[in-house]
């Protein structure tokens, strides 16, 4: 049964983003769905969101830019009246060895991957705070708490263990507001990066919407007693 709630998924054009996005579109009254600069995917996610029978917008904004994470909250809020269900997807990644890396790398995935987040969050927690529930979910890795070597891809994994622990130190903050905050960890997906070896299991493989099963159980109502968790959606990758 839908219930009369407005999601806000960033990074929603395409793979997992809309994979969420159209999963949240059979629980909800309303999708807004983000996306760094509009196009064409953007816009087919909206569409399959409203084919599912729930209203939705499609909104541009560069969240590694506070006062456009901010803008954006507010129009989605001026859109639909609210905010109860932020989905922190928004999270691009850097290949490059780590002896190479420039301060821009690092100040870019900490941007995009972390602060993004934490500019969204801010922006949320108000309104969600006034009405005594929310709900935030942040998109992470599935080796987010390893905290091993990351020789290719040390900013991001940095960015999103930052991630982690935002969602942790949110969700003992906001329990007392009825605010859950959690993350899920996606692993190896089709059609996303893979890494080059001759052969992955395909039980090591998973798909975009796995992750948004495990978005939409942290987001219900019988998720109210989970707060400060990591899902990792990851099958037997790294096992």
């Amino acid at each position: 049964m839908k219930k009369r709630r407005v999601a806000l998924v960033t990074g929603g054009g395409r793979a997992v983003g809309r994979a969420i996005a159209v999963a949240l579109a059979g629980r909800v009254e309303a999708v807004a769905v983000h996306g760094r600069r509009l196009g064409a995917e953007v816009e087919r996610t909206a569409r399959l969101v409203r084919k599912k029978g729930a209203a939705s917008a499609v909104l541009e904004a560069d969240l590694s830019v506070e006062n456009q994470a901010a803008a954006l909250v507010r129009n989605v809020e001026q859109a639909f009246g609210r905010v109860d269900i932020l989905v922190n997807n928004v999270g691009p990644i850097l290949v490059k060895p780590w002896d190479v890396l420039t301060a821009a790398d690092w100040e870019s995935m900490l941007r995009g991957n972390l602060l993004s987040a934490f500019f969204c969050l801010k922006a949320v927690l108000p309104g969600m705070r006034r009405r005594r529930w929310g709900r935030v979910v942040n998109i992470g890795f599935g080796r987010v708490e390893h905290l091993g070597s990351f020789p290719t891809i040390l900013p991001y994994a940095s960015a999103k263990n930052g991630l982690l622990l935002l969602t942790r130190t949110a969700a003992v903050a906001e329990a007392a507001s009825g605010i859950t905050v959690n993350m899920v960890s996606p692993g190896l997906l089709e059609g996303g990066l893979l890494p080059a070896v001759p052969a992955i299991k395909r039980s090591a493989i998973g798909r975009s919407s796995d992750v948004a099963a495990a978005v939409e159980f942290l987001v219900s109502e019988e998720a109210s007693g989970t707060t400060g968790a990591n899902i990792l959606v990851a099958g037997t990758w790294r096992m």
